[in-house]
């Protein structure tokens, strides 16, 4: 299975080597596991890194139920996704992404933004069509207060553990993808601020079963991060395309504003009128005040921030802006002509005055007192 074209063979286990033919390398990983799905010695250990673990299947007035609660087993699985991440990230690289760059021929600046917000693109739209379907399904959307209620929320739907699981692949793959993609040295530093901000919201979340909560919190970012990534490819397209921005701008700010507003709604008097209050590591509950402020100070700080930074960087582009207008009237009157004077005889060109017919005019003779 290739996905790029060799156009030069690299030595064995040499930098560029692993680089070029990392998808092949990971896909023969993949199935290398899922061969070991064939052999009763090897299966049990491959299905752990297939299928979801600690399922308990409990009675309710529906039938029998499988539900799911999180353990150290789901390292491997998040492991198993994260090599089928890389293979997705290759694909769409190759099929689509480079397809397209061909066609624009882009800067080497640009080709680089032109991918990231593609791929990210892709992500988004699936992410938030996934996580959309699970809140209508779970009936988050039409009751909000099942996202507090019956706290702790320990033992999750298959669906849902299974997002959150390929959500985190998802994120862990990118810190590999920083080296295979060749990402610049001063790119580095933004990309892993973002990373590690959702990995490690993602992750709380997760760990303190607020995943009803995290789910909402997710379908609105991405929501809101999959307009500036379309905006962004649409403007790559036709640079002279700005609308997509100016809509983006106000859904991030109204993502902003409901995101703070669902979680003081939700962790800070949802949870705070539940009965019990106590830090119990086995029933999973983390409904405590410490922690509860711990969580709010983590999502506003971010949203905080999130905001400064929009603003900060409309404020400069609006003053940027002006002074470009400002410098183009400037150099706009500099190259407007001088209006010629001129007299009933005829004008005065240098100094000098000339007749209607480019002659001097004869001067008159004055007489004698």
């Amino acid at each position: 299975m290739a996905f790029r074209k060799r156009n030069k063979s690299y030595p064995f286990f040499s930098q560029e080597f692993l680089i070029q033919n990392h998808a092949d390398i990971v896909f023969s990983l993949v199935i290398f596991i899922l061969i070991g799905l064939m052999f009763e010695a090897t299966a049990k250990t491959a299905i752990l890194f297939i299928q979801p673990q600690y399922n308990v299947s409990t009675l309710t007035p529906d039938g029998e139920v499988t539900l799911y609660h999180y353990g150290w087993k789901d390292c491997a699985t998040v492991l198993f996704y994260l090599f089928i991440t890389i293979i997705l990230h290759a694909v769409v690289q190759e099929y689509i992404l480079d397809k397209i760059n061909r066609r624009l021929h882009l800067s080497k600046s640009k080709n680089t933004k032109f991918n990231e917000s593609g791929q990210l693109c892709v992500f988004y739209l699936v992410s938030s069509l996934w996580s959309f379907y699970i809140l209508a399904t779970e009936g988050y959307i039409l009751h909000p207060s099942n996202l507090w209620e019956n706290y702790p929320h320990s033992h999750l739907r298959f669906q849902v553990k299974f997002f959150y699981l390929t959500q985190l692949a998802y994120w862990f793959h990118a810190l590999p993808e920083l080296y295979f993609q060749k990402v610049r040295k001063e790119e580095i530093p933004r990309r892993l601020q973002y990373i590690s901000l959702y990995l490690s919201h993602i992750l709380a979340a997760y760990l303190l079963n607020l995943t009803r909560v995290g789910l909402v919190l997710l379908f609105l970012q991405y929501l809101s991060e999959m307009g500036f990534h379309l905006s962004r490819l649409i403007y790559f397209i036709d640079e002279t395309h700005h609308k997509m921005f100016e809509l983006w701008s106000v859904g991030f700010v109204l993502t902003r504003m409901v995101t703070l507003t669902l979680m003081f709604l939700a962790v800070g008097f949802g949870l705070a009128r539940s009965e019990n209050q106590t830090l119990d590591w086995e029933a999973g509950n983390f409904n405590t005040l410490s922690i509860r402020l711990l969580v709010l100070f983590l999502v506003c700080s971010t949203q905080s921030w999130l905001l400064w930074k929009f603003f900060r960087f409309q404020l400069r582009r609006t003053r940027e802006y002006r002074l470009e207008q400002a410098r183009k009237r400037a150099a706009a009157k500099q190259q407007t002509p001088r209006a010629l004077k001129r007299d009933s005889v005829g004008h005065h060109e240098n100094g000098v005055l000339k007749a209607e017919n480019g002659t001097s005019p004869r001067l008159k003779k004055l007489k004698a007192p």
